[in-house]
């Protein structure tokens, strides 16, 4: 991987560059350069979540340390697979380094990693797209695919699942961490299909939550005792505050159908327990939803429709999502830190790259 950005897993606050030097590949695998890949909050969530749901797995190194997963873009520099010609560009999850080498298939549409360590990962999640077999594809939208697609991916299937379930009997959909880009994503879904959301956020993002247009009603955390109790509600957590989501669990009580959890962006207050009336929180596993579709609509078909609503989606976002591309370490640690630390304002996308 020669240069790679590592965390430490029990204090992710902790990281350290490693220069892993060259190797061989062995029959079967591929080098990649690692073009950019993206950070956003949704990192930070997988090293937080990164033992319970194998985040850390999918990249595996010795203890304490371990590679956070991040989607990006990367070239095949070096092929010891006769299926893969040098050259080729694909899309999927990468570690944080300069390089990645991968045991891996062919496929329609590009390249399937069949490393043992990552047998027990969803499909969706093992997937290099080259570049070349996607018709979508526009090498000026490169980065917003790298920040928004997997995120988008998500907070759609998300919001079908909730479609799918006739809301649980909701009026409303309640979406935590509104300011973030994933619950964006999440409210955007939620107004195209013609639903009505309410955004909890900060009073320090409201302004900006407020402008975005995609939330039916935006209120501040502080102001949720003030919810119309009465409203059947689903509340979709980004946040993964414990201590938020009791406060509307138990302000709904029984009128809360249903408690979907996706993300992390309160990292520090994850995990934690808090007593809370209403539906237990259910954990959205997105591969789970694919799999479902596709046997309701077909193979491909998931996938075709969430491209063309992901394209409606960044139209949507250039009226106010600005990028900030940066390459080195510095900037990659840099990033890092403030996403942990929670500075990064909500309409500034991350790219990084570990060297120019």
């Amino acid at each position: 991987m020669a240069i790679s950005f590592q965390v430490k897993r029990s204090s992710i606050r902790e990281t350290q560059f490693v220069d892993h030097g060259h190797r061989d590949l062995a029959p079967g695998e591929v080098r990649f350069d690692i073009d950019f890949v993206a950070l956003t909050s949704n990192n930070v969530t997988y090293a937080v979540a990164g033992d319970l749901l194998d985040y850390w797995g999918f990249f595996p190194v010795g203890l304490p340390w371990g590679y956070v997963p991040a989607m990006g873009y990367g070239t095949v520099v070096e092929s010891a697979n006769g299926d893969v010609e040098e050259g080729a560009r694909h899309f999927g999850f990468f570690p944080m380094a300069e390089q990645h080498i991968a045991l891996v298939n062919g496929t329609d549409t590009g390249l399937f990693d069949i490393g043992a360590h990552r047998a027990p990962h969803a499909p969706a999640y093992r997937q290099f797209a080259d570049v070349a077999k996607d018709p979508s594809w526009d090498p000026d939208r490169e980065a917003h695919v790298t920040l928004l697609r997997g995120l988008f991916l998500t907070s759609w299937l998300a919001e079908d699942l909730l479609f799918d379930n006739d809301n649980f009997g909701a009026d409303v959909s309640i979406i935590t961490s509104a300011s973030s880009k994933t619950s964006i994503a999440m409210g955007w879904s939620v107004q195209q299909r013609g639903g009505v959301s309410v955004g909890l956020t900060s009073e320090g993002n409201r302004a900006f939550v407020e402008r975005l247009g995609c939330y039916t009603e935006v209120v501040t955390y502080d102001e949720i005792r003030e919810l119309d109790a009465d409203r059947r509600s689903v509340v979709v957590d980004m946040a993964g505050n414990g201590a938020i989501l009791a406060e509307v669990h138990n302000h709904f009580g029984g009128r809360l159908a249903h408690s979907m959890a996706i993300g992390g962006s309160h990292w520090e207050s994850f995990g934690q327990q808090h007593e809370m009336a209403g539906p237990a929180p259910q954990f959205f596993f997105a591969p789970g939803q694919i799999e479902k579709r596709t046997r309701d609509w077909g193979a491909g078909e998931p996938m075709r429709r969430i491209g063309e609503a992901f394209a409606d989606y960044v139209t949507f976002t250039d009226a106010w999502l600005e990028l900030d591309h940066a390459t080195g370490r510095d900037a990659f640690a840099g990033a890092w830190t403030a996403l942990v630390d929670g500075d990064v304002a909500p309409h500034i996308g991350l790219i990084r790259s570990m060297s120019s």
